[in-house]
């Protein structure tokens, strides 16, 4: 090859020419090979590990080993995830529960139907007003549900008629039992979404005033219900109280055993 000293302006133009297209032809190679595994795509059209182009490390292509500093941890292929939009990841293969999302779906679609409101009548004497202050402004899923009109403002005024109570607190401050509390005819009950997990069963919300009827004339008058809470509370202390004090005596006989094989030994 001739020096630099006795090239001629031909060849230096001729070697410049030749070197730019061999760095147009490595490029475009490089380009194809890139498009090439790029286009290789799972199901989920993602790249899968091993779809490496081919200009990237030697290294690349090893597993990592594992550092024993972190612990015990799970290797996840995040290529094969799949989003199941209920705020976890699941693999391929691997469905969601569909009795779960049924179940959901069941108590989604009993919700909607409660809260479906009637048409207005263009007459307004046609239409129901709040037995308390007269205004057409009722709550529909009051009249719908417990077939009492009353206003949003009035129920707020008049919480000891109007508020709502849960199933616990039926059977617990006026001990109504479970039968009593499914029942629709005796005591008809608004479904609102578990605030805990939306996947648990419906929250059944009572009327207090229907509620206390139904207590008073279950046992009577408030005084008797009053006495039956207090006999059942007592009831329940002094089952309390046996259990503590029969624990407290297998531990006593325990120890006296323990202590008299510690002897013998």
């Amino acid at each position: 090859m001739p020096t630099s000293s006795t090239l001629t302006p031909e060849n230096a133009k001729r070697f410049e020419i030749n070197r730019l297209r061999a760095k147009a032809r490595q490029r475009r190679q490089e380009e194809e090979a890139a498009s090439s595994s790029s286009s290789v795509t799972n199901a989920n059209q993602k790249r899968p590990l091993g779809g490496m182009s081919a200009g990237s490390s030697s290294s690349a292509s090893k597993p990592l080993k594992r550092d024993s500093r972190l612990g015990s941890y799970f290797d996840y292929d995040l290529s094969k995830m799949v989003n199941s939009k209920g705020g976890f990841l699941v693999e391929d293969g691997k469905e969601v529960d569909a009795d779960l999302r049924a179940r959901e779906r069941e108590r989604e679609r009993e919700r909607a139907m409660q809260n479906v409101e009637p048409a207005m009548y263009l007459d307004p004497s046609l239409n129901p007003r709040c037995k308390e202050c007269n205004t057409l402004n009722i709550d529909y899923t009051f009249k719908k549900i417990f077939g009492y009109l009353v206003c949003n403002k009035c129920k707020d005024q008049c919480p000891e008629k109007y508020s709502l109570l849960t199933k616990t607190e039926c059977k617990e401050d006026y001990l109504l039992t479970d039968a009593e509390l499914r029942d629709r005819e005796l005591l008809p009950h608004l479904l609102k979404a578990n605030p805990h997990k939306s996947t648990f069963a419906n929250m059944m919300l009572f009327l207090r005033c229907q509620v206390e009827e139904f207590a008073w004339k279950k046992w009577g008058s408030p005084e008797a219900l009053d006495v039956e809470w207090q006999r059942r509370t007592e009831e329940k202390k002094k089952k309390k109280n046996k259990k503590f004090e029969d624990g407290l005596k297998e531990l006593r006989k325990r120890t006296r055993e323990g202590v008299w094989q510690r002897r013998m030994d």
